[in-house]
């Protein structure tokens, strides 16, 4: 009994040829050379790419690692690697060397393929790792042991993509570790599929004359459903930001290359609106559809966004375990403040510290269901049991439930604390904070008082200029005055920036002093 060739390199690449798109730019660099890629291109290559592992021995289910930047070059290897069976373990760029060594440990990968500008971060591990066995240098000048990643691409024929299952192991990615060490999530080829099918199709609504531009990276899961599986579904085309999304960058990209959608995080809009509110820059883009993820959307970047662009933010979230946004706003109904409703094909639960349904209005552990969820993390099984339970996925977010169906996002399991018995939300102290003009940022956690009693502490980021001169007692008044008298900051402290993961999130543990 034969079965369908599952590998999703055939959905996502070569099918597109097969319809008449092999033309079409798949891929467009933003800056430098601006590079573009074609759908008939990226199948040729990534058949190379299959041929290349075959002619340096790497084998189906062997791991490669990719610590590369968005370009061109990164869905080659992608899609190539799922077309030989070898499995992809795509890399956050902004780590230490320190972290980059756990990380080829950890995994055992028997290649890595690295830009040349990310190379001198791991060139002091490559001659002790024990597991790698060839070192691919993307551009640049090639060091002694390494291969020419382009020359190799170049000689190789072309191989066709192997069978699989749609359960079969496809990719890896490391968490981005907003809580302590990156682990290891391994999805499988259906999980590409499953998120471009529901999230994709039916929240963004993703169409093939698009343009799309996502800010977070392809390493990010949310980055590699904006700007790989959503837009490669229907033949639209990505534009690719090598470089760190400042928002002069960004608002470069918008405004030359003219994208539809727009994919960023909370820290990124805040920072933009500010940019352009002093004058540094505009926007002048036919923008229809602009989402956030990573951190909880606070509603005045929202409600300032659309008055600037005329368009809404689809505040939605998602997590490297489950691939992508499995909980939204929709662009017909878009409540700032909240994170809309589950994404048709997921389902969704909050749980006490029982494993007990709570009821309206009452805060508990969000729990998800979807054909998305990652297979479970490498090599650590009691943090896996901890997380899947069966068809459900923890997600370790605080919400609560209102009496209108919508999620409200309250803060991370291990952020939450309580004040006089109650609990409360980081994420609401900071909404109120930065709700006050002076402030771009803000990130609040639990201290202990003279009494050893946990209070709020809110550590702040202010904007360019403002005025300090009273500003502690102000804050302390707008939270009072707009979320209650017991939740307010007992101690602020003005901060030049944030500790956050490379994809944006506020790393609370650090300010909390744990890490």
């Amino acid at each position: 009994m034969t079965h369908a060739n599952e590998n999703a390199a055939l959905y996502f690449v070569d099918r597109h040829v097969d319809e008449g798109r092999a033309e079409k730019p798949a891929f467009i660099e933003g800056i430098g050379a601006a590079r573009s890629l074609s759908y008939g291109a990226l199948s040729d290559l990534s058949g190379r790419m299959a041929a290349l592992y075959a002619r340096h021995d790497i084998r189906r289910e062997d791991r490669v690692a990719m610590l590369v930047l968005d370009q061109i070059e990164f869905p080659v290897i992608f899609w190539g690697s799922l077309k030989a069976g070898v499995v992809p373990v795509a890399l956050n760029t902004l780590l230490s060397t320190q972290v980059y060594d756990t990380i080829l440990r950890d995994s055992r990968a028997r290649a890595l393929i690295v830009s040349h500008d990310l190379l001198p971060v791991v060139e002091p591990l490559l001659a002790d790792s024990p597991y790698l066995d060839a070192v691919f240098v993307i551009g640049g000048e090639t060091p002694e042991g390494c291969h020419d990643f382009t020359a190799e691409l170049e000689r190789s024929e072309t191989a066709p993509p192997v069978g699989v299952s749609g359960a079969e192991c496809a990719f890896w990615l490391y968490s981005s570790g907003s809580t302590g060490q990156p682990k290891g999530v391994r999805h499988v080829h259906a999980s590409l599929r499953a998120t471009s099918d529901t999230y994709g199709a039916q929240v963004l609504g993703v169409a093939e004359e698009d343009r799309v531009f996502s800010a977070a990276k392809m390493f990010f899961a949310y980055g590699l459903g904006n700007a790989m599986t959503f837009p490669m579904a229907v033949g639209a085309t990505t534009l690719l930001l090598a470089g760190r999304p400042t928002p002069d960058a960004v608002l470069d990209i918008i405004n030359r290359l003219k994208p539809t959608i727009f994919g960023g995080v909370p820290t990124l809009y805040a920072a933009t609106l500010e940019h352009i509110d002093s004058g540094k820059g505009r926007i002048d883009a036919p923008l229809r559809r602009c989402i956030s993820a990573g951190e909880a959307l606070p509603e005045f970047i929202g409600t300032s966004w659309k008055k600037r662009t005329g368009c809404d933010i689809l505040d939605g979230v998602g997590s490297t375990e489950m691939l992508h946004i499995f909980l939204s706003n929709r662009a017909d109904d878009v409540v700032y403040g909240t994170s809309g409703v589950a994404v048709p094909g997921y389902e969704l639960r909050l749980v006490d510290e029982h494993g007990q349904e709570v009821g309206t209005g009452e805060v508990g552990e969000l729990l998800v269901q979807g054909d998305s969820a990652a297979q479970d993390y490498w090599n650590q099984r009691e943090k896996s049991r901890d997380t899947y339970e069966g068809r459900w996925t923890r997600t370790g977010d605080k919400y609560e439930r209102t009496a209108e169906g919508r999620y409200v996002y309250c803060g991370r399991t291990d952020d939450m604390f309580k004040v006089s018995g109650i609990w409360v939300s980081p994420f609401e102290v900071e909404q109120a904070l930065t709700s006050h003009p002076a402030v771009l940022e803000a990130a609040v956690v639990a201290a202990q008082d003279e009494d050893g009693l946990q209070k709020p502490k809110a550590f702040v980021v202010l904007k360019s200029g403002a005025d300090r001169d009273g500003l502690e007692e102000a804050l302390k008044e707008v939270v009072k005055d707009r979320i209650g008298k017991w939740k307010y900051p007992r101690w602020i402290e003005i901060v030049e920036e944030l500790p956050k993961t490379a994809t944006g999130k506020i790393q609370r543990f650090r300010l909390r002093g744990e890490g």
